[in-house]
């Protein structure tokens, strides 16, 4: 039987909207990453049989297929083909599971899963121009497709999460991020407004010192101060970023002389309620450990995508686990959210602090936009 596993995994560094990376095109901000992943690997292009790349909002810059445009960037052979995909938030876990689940079957001996995304020069809904209000009016009838953020702040309610817990947590996400050495960060050259380039070692969102006072008196973003707990500071950063993952048949790979550095135990994508748009997580957890034959206190790191405070303080309610072991490299809050590249990033993340602890399971959790949810369970080898 074939069996997908990892063989590098790598990520830029976040940068917040209108800062360091926001001068990049996203193509080329992939194709970079690209070319570094081949340097690192030192795999021949020819071996990739394909590249599947996560972005939301596919148009303008982002458009036109971006995964096939930023492989020809790279310089890669134009026998290589590539794909562009959009599961919303999810979009490149779920092109490391396209990858994988094309390994485990047979049709691809290496393949790349990629991700990016630039929110400061193709923003988030562009692609839908007028918002919510030109949805099909028969779609808008059925449910009360809402921003997430007033999802957010309708899962703190039913959950009972109160303003000072997501500041809380969020401190902890900066303080987490920032003590972090976040190997799987590749740093690059940023342009300059005076047209010297700067280096980029680390995600431009981390605040070091975090100031809580100041937190704690920043104005809600969805709701008035009364009702509402979700500010800017306890909510995901707007970004911009790419993350790459090289992905390999095992008995092939070892062949080659590559040394795996995981395996998948189990992979999930769920629906949920398209309302309330974040529990989709809580439904694919018992799931996937199912599937990967593990409890809750079999795993060793816990990766949950802060797209709000709410969101992993409203898992951590619900499953016996050690708030210690859920992003204890910080998450979303800190190092920001560029929408197609987190997945790829988190699973990057992930992947290097197992290693840093001497861990064996991980499992990532990313709630996506309509209710969706993708959930992978790694193990170290």
């Amino acid at each position: 039987m074939k069996e997908a596993v990892i063989l590098e995994a790598l990520r830029t560094p976040f940068g917040r909207s209108g800062g360091a990376l926001s001068q990049v095109r996203p193509d080329q901000l992939l194709a970079d990453l690209l070319t570094e992943l081949l340097q690192r690997t030192e795999i021949v292009s020819e071996y990739i049989d394909d590249v599947v790349v996560g972005t939301v909002t596919q148009i303008d810059e982002q458009g036109s297929n971006l995964g096939r445009l930023a492989v020809l960037l790279a310089g890669m052979p134009v026998e290589v083909p590539a794909t562009t995909l959009n599961r919303a938030c999810s979009s490149s876990q779920q092109a490391v599971h396209s990858v994988a689940q094309a390994i485990d079957a047979g049709d691809l001996a290496y393949g790349i899963a990629a991700g990016v995304e630039s929110m400061t020069r193709v923003p988030m809904f562009s692609d839908i121009p007028g918002g919510f209000e030109n949805l099909n009016p028969k779609l808008l009838s059925r449910f009360d497709l809402v921003h997430q953020g007033e999802s957010a702040e309708r899962v703190a309610e039913a959950w009972g999460i109160s303003r000072k817990e997501c500041d809380e947590y969020a401190a902890v996400s900066h303080e987490r991020a920032s003590r972090s050495p976040h190997p799987e960060l590749v740093p690059r050259m940023a342009p300059g407004d005076d047209g010297e380039g700067r280096l980029i070692d680390r995600d431009e969102g981390i605040r070091d010192p975090i100031d809580r006072a100041r937190m704690g008196a920043l104005k809600t973003v969805f709701r008035s101060d009364v009702s509402g707990v979700l500010t800017a500071a306890n909510s995901s950063q707007v970004s911009d970023g790419a993350s790459v993952l090289l992905i390999g048949d095992g008995d092939c790979a070892r062949a080659d002389g590559f040394r795996p550095r995981a395996r998948f135990r189990g992979r999930v994508v769920v629906g949920a309620d398209p309302e309330l748009q974040f529990t989709g997580i809580l439904e694919a957890t018992p799931r996937v450990l199912d599937r990967a034959g593990l409890g809750i206190q079999d795993l060793d790191w816990i990766e949950i995508n802060e797209a709000f405070a709410p969101v992993p303080l409203m898992w951590l309610r619900e499953f016996d686990a050690d708030p210690e072991k859920v992003n204890p490299n910080g998450g979303a809050i800190a190092h920001g959210h560029p929408l197609g590249a987190t997945g790829g990033g988190l699973m990057a993340k992930m992947l290097s602090g197992l290693e840093s602890i001497d861990g064996q399971f991980g499992l990532q959790l990313m709630c996506a936009a309509q209710g969706l949810a993708t959930a992978t369970i790694l193990e170290r080898l």
